[in-house]
């Protein structure tokens, strides 16, 4: 039998249905007593770990501060909600964005701040 270069073996699974790429890892499970799915989930947490915190963060008002009427501004800005929402949720705090990244989150905060408001980064 030929060996098979590592791009023929890719180029043969792209030709496969799931249900034929499930049953060569299951063949491989078999003949080598290996998990391929297992070491790349193992793999992962390496990686991980060279992350400084989380990647994602949600940006919550928690206090508008005196000058709420930038901080509504700032708010309409941001999320893009009507006038009566941005005010209700700078007299109630709240989450002003989800899932912001970190450097995003960071822009957002100082912009809250200069207006005089109270942000958490969670």
């Amino acid at each position: 039998m030929a060996k098979l270069s590592a791009k023929e073996i890719i180029d043969s699974l792209k030709e496969m249905t799931l249900l034929e790429i499930k049953e060569v890892v299951d063949l491989m499970k078999e003949e080598f007593g290996v998990d391929p799915s297992a070491v790349a989930v193992a793999a992962a947490p390496a990686g991980a770990a060279t992350e400084e915190g989380p990647s994602t963060v949600d940006v919550v008002l928690a206090n508008a501060g005196a000058n709420k009427i930038a901080v509504i501004k700032l708010v309409r800005d941001i999320t893009g909600l009507g006038l009566k929402e941005a005010k209700d949720l700078a007299d109630n705090g709240g989450v002003v964005k989800e899932k912001a990244t970190s450097d995003e989150a960071n822009e957002l905060k100082a912009k809250f701040e200069e207006a005089g408001a109270t942000i958490e980064l969670k």
